[in-house]
């Protein structure tokens, strides 16, 4: 995979000197760093930024996230402030915790992201992270997976939630960002690995998967993965006392 890192840090610069922030984490989010990118995918650029100390001394609540239009080289590029981070790291969020273990990393600067990888080892919250995959299971399969005609990429993200969900209940840990980990660990039925490999590899090779007819063994798979969560999912824990993070946190101020 060809990567145009040097555009992508350069982006990323400058965003550092329009916002006044340092960047101290960025990374490949979405199919590239899943492992099933096509030839015409985004970038999903994704990143952690600190402002100097002064601008938290506030007692307005301050926008604590930046986003860039859509590029003509297909740079997405988002991110959030450490402060917002870390209050979503409290939480377990999914999309977070797969930032810091994507393979693809354009920028790692001090070794905050380090840490929080450290912490995450221990700190975070199975049952939190399960009910997000299946909140995002749900939703694309309502959206775009019900009908005789589908939209088939679509497939991939409901398949690698439920996924990460069986992951999680196995008790592996943190659900891996590659697809191709969960697939080959979770799934043993053939009939249903040759369906996704198959998939897998239309969207390698730059096939239209927008619309088309309903994948039987696949869409089987998805409906009685989410009959059987549906039943078994109990409510969240409480958060527990956030003392490491506001340590983190004053430690990155300082660091970055």
């Amino acid at each position: 995979m060809n990567l145009p890192i040097e555009a992508i840090q350069d982006k990323l610069a400058q965003i550092e000197v329009e916002e006044n922030v340092t960047i101290f984490y960025a990374c490949e989010s979405g199919s590239r760093a899943w492992g099933i990118p096509s030839a015409d995918s985004d970038y999903d650029i994704r990143f952690l930024y600190v402002h100097p100390t002064q601008w938290y001394l506030s007692v307005d609540e301050k926008r604590d996230v930046i986003e860039r239009p859509l590029t003509p080289e297909n740079f997405d590029i988002g991110g959030w402030d450490l402060r917002k981070a870390l209050r979503l790291f409290r939480k377990s969020n999914p999309p977070l915790l797969e930032w810091l273990d994507s393979p693809i990393i354009y920028k790692e600067q001090t070794d905050v992201a380090q840490r929080m990888r450290t912490l995450a080892q221990t700190w975070y919250s199975p049952l939190a992270c399960i009910h997000h995959y299946l909140h995002m299971a749900e939703g694309n399969f309502r959206e775009y997976l019900k009908g005789e005609r589908v939209r088939t990429k679509k497939y991939f993200y409901v398949l690698r939630p439920l996924l990460a969900i069986q992951w999680l209940e196995k008790g592996y840990g943190v659900a891996p960002t590659s697809f191709g980990t969960l697939v080959e660990r979770m799934v043993t039925e053939p009939v249903l690995l040759a369906a996704i490999q198959t998939l897998i590899e239309q969207k390698r090779q730059g096939v239209e998967l927008d619309d088309g007819p309903r994948i039987p063994v696949i869409s089987a798979f998805i409906e009685s993965e989410l009959a059987r969560l549906e039943q078994g999912i109990s409510a969240p824990p409480n958060h527990p006392p956030t003392t490491e993070l506001d340590a983190l946190f004053r430690y990155a101020l300082e660091a970055c």
